[in-house]
């Protein structure tokens, strides 16, 4: 049986520092930062944890939030073609800052994923 990307990755870890990467970014973001509460603990897990299961993981976001409905939930923010450049270039950070941890093929599934997502996430 093939394994996961979340288990060619190394599993959680992986995602974690992923979403702290991309955090990191979003914190100095002029354009993101003001879409995100001042507390961004519950971002970052909730993040982590749909990663994790999108990829393979465990399905604790479906056990703690049901249905991801991406769409539904960014509902109240203007997603619009700069906020989603904003969001891809700091997802891509986030990316390259765990590169080194990617064979080729993860890294482009990965990469191509998040460019798709950050489309999807488009609203306004």
């Amino acid at each position: 049986m093939e394994k996961t990307l979340y288990e060619r990755v190394g599993g959680e870890s992986f995602f974690v520092d992923l979403v702290d990467a991309f955090y990191a970014v979003v914190e100095g973001d002029a354009v993101l930062r003001p879409m995100y509460p001042a507390d961004l603990a519950d971002s970052r897990r909730h993040l982590a944890l749909f990663l994790i299961q999108y990829w393979g993981g465990p399905r604790n976001y479906q056990e703690e939030r049901g249905h991801p409905r991406l769409r539904m939930r960014h509902a109240p923010f203007a997603v619009n073609d700069e906020a989603r450049d904003h969001w891809l270039a700091a997802m891509t950070a986030a990316l390259a800052a765990v590169r080194e941890r990617l064979d080729e093929a993860d890294f482009l599934e990965l990469r191509d994923y998040l460019a798709m997502a950050a489309g999807q996430l488009r609203n306004a």
